[in-house]
């Protein structure tokens, strides 16, 4: 079952529920106990440890990344 993150604009909390994706966007009662809270869009970051001890992004790759191709249009991947 997903995790989803809402907002109440009564308190203005933001909170997670989990809820089957059928219902994600039926609206939540947050944790002070206000009706109608929203689903909103999360957002996270990923982070590594370098070979120096530094902290770098961890970015997601795509289909793009290994194409060869000159062009999306021609691309085999996608």
């Amino acid at each position: 079952m997903p995790l989803y993150e809402y907002y109440c604009p009564q308190c203005e909390t933001r909170f997670e529920l989990l809820s089957p994706m059928g219902r994600a966007n039926d609206a939540a009662t947050c944790p002070n106990g206000h009706a109608g809270a929203q689903r909103v869009l999360s957002v996270f970051s990923a982070v590594s440890k370098g070979a120096g001890g530094e902290t770098a992004p961890i970015g997601g790759g795509s289909a793009c990344d290994t194409c060869s191709s000159s062009s999306c249009s021609t691309c085999s991947l996608g």
